[in-house]
């Protein structure tokens, strides 16, 4: 039986919704925003303006130069508000050297403030990770990256929301790059070895690019992109741009000096594992999940060619990791298939269906999947590294006729694995968070060690 509704619960109900707008939440509305726009040059490890917005109490805070950004309850009055939107005839301030937000970006901030702007974070402040606050470690976090720079003085270590820099010996840590991204993907110098390009984010919110002073331990740059991590940073020849991927399946390149995006394509399928340019930089090549690897000319932005064969079962697995011959347009590649295999990178022959015209060599097949690979510096061996279930290996190859060398297995999976520039020293690392210094004729260890210092589980916060 239908029951009749007095009218003056409706109109109650209807002044009660009326009344009470749709809250906006700050975790969920307003951190996207200020992390997509903003934090880029607002975070702790690169405070422009000496202004951070990394966290909810950073909107409040008061400094010699300014008020706080937000006055709760008052859009209105709020300097953040005043910014975005610009004042007294003249456009927004901010973000500087970028499109103004969106209308609807706007009014959710607005709304936020007028309707008290309240923190529904779970995160305490005495949490958050900054420079002067590094994280702190109970265990050995998974080790998914390292690279040695160039003088073979250092070797960094990707942890959690930092990289860690060590001697190349790994005797003593030398200093910690502590950013916003959770997890560190990749790690590239620049030939020179002053900078260091970082790339990796937060699952799900962000990924970042990192471009680091190495000297001065000051990060130059934060660039911000996509709403995921970042794979696969690779430099170009000449230092002026930086490739990476993403899980977008867009390969992509930005301009060191400005920060602009100067390449975007998206020939891939699935996932942008990893990037590398030309002898000349004039082409880029990326490997995907999609168990691709393609040719892209870099200043038309266009699409050449698959390198790899394009007949379904030719590959098997997904491409996870590529690197190039340091004197020839030669390409070293591993995936899901836990074979190793050497391309040329241009055809020189015109595509037959069925063909794999473009491949070189095949290395002897690994456990597991192939998760790093890498030419020596002068060309004549490889490195590739592996995990399968609970162990790794770590495995040798001469590229000219392609026999394996030594092959070394480990604890646990191996996800890195990379050349001292003197070709005499190999360092590898993985799951269990040690960092393995091989030597390069054996592949006997020569020294293993934690990169990120273990703290008791009854250490306090404060005591960080």
């Amino acid at each position: 039986m239908n029951k009749v509704v007095p009218i003056a619960w409706v109109v109650l109900a209807a002044t009660v919704s009326a009344q009470e707008p749709e809250p906006v939440s700050y975790s969920a509305d307003v951190l996207p925003i200020l992390t997509a726009h903003c934090l880029g040059c607002h975070q702790p490890a690169k405070a422009k303006g000496d202004i951070v917005l990394a966290r909810h109490a950073d909107l409040f805070v008061e400094n010699e130069d300014h008020g706080p950004l937000v006055i709760a309850g008052d859009p209105g009055a709020s300097t953040l508000i005043e910014v975005l939107t610009g004042a007294d005839g003249e456009p927004p301030a901010m973000p500087e050297d970028a499109d103004p937000l969106p209308a609807h970006e706007i009014e959710l901030l607005r709304k936020w403030i007028a309707q008290g702007a309240k923190d529904d974070t779970a995160l305490a402040a005495s949490d958050a990770v900054s420079p002067e606050h590094p994280p702190t470690y109970l265990l050995p976090p998974v080790v998914g990256a390292l690279a040695f720079s160039p003088d073979g003085k250092l070797i960094a270590v990707a942890g959690d929301h930092e990289v860690l820099l060590h001697r190349d010996d790994g005797k003593s840590l030398v200093a910690r790059l502590v950013g916003l991204s959770e997890r560190i993907e990749s790690l590239a110098f620049s030939s020179d070895g002053s900078r260091l390009a970082v790339v990796g984010g937060s699952p799900g919110r962000f990924g970042e690019v990192q471009i680091w002073d190495v000297a001065k331990r000051s990060l130059i740059q934060s660039k911000l992109v996509t709403g995921d991590c970042l794979f696969g940073v690779s430099w170009s020849p000449d230092g002026k741009l930086l490739a990476f991927g993403a899980t977008d399946t867009a390969m992509r390149a930005i301009d060191i000096a400005s920060g602009k995006q100067v390449l975007y394509q998206s020939a891939h399928e699935d996932w942008v594992l990893d990037t590398v340019f030309s002898t000349d930089g004039s082409h880029l090549v990326s490997v995907s999940r999609d168990r691709s690897m393609k040719l892209v000319l870099v200043k038309e932005e266009q699409f050449i060619d698959n390198i790899t064969s394009i007949t379904p079962g030719v590959l098997r697995g997904g491409l996870i990791s590529v690197d190039r011959h340091p004197t020839k347009d030669e390409l070293l590649i591993g995936g899901a298939d836990g074979q190793p295999k050497l391309f040329r990178m241009y055809r020189e022959k015109k595509r037959k269906i069925g063909d794999n015209y473009n491949r070189l060599r095949v290395f002897e097949k690994m456990p597991g999947r192939v998760f790093a690979v890498e030419f020596r510096s002068d060309g004549k061996q490889m490195v590739a590294a592996s995990s399968h279930r609970a162990g790794g290996v770590v495995r040798v190859c001469d590229v000219e006729n392609g026999k394996t060398l030594w092959t070394r297995e480990m604890s646990g999976g191996i996800y890195t694995a990379g050349y001292r520039p003197d070709g005499a020293v190999i360092g590898a690392a993985g799951f269990g968070g040690m960092v393995y210094l091989l030597d390069a004729k054996t592949g006997k260890t020569l020294k293993e060690f934690l990169p990120v210092p273990i703290a008791s589980a009854s250490t306090p916060q404060e005591q960080r």
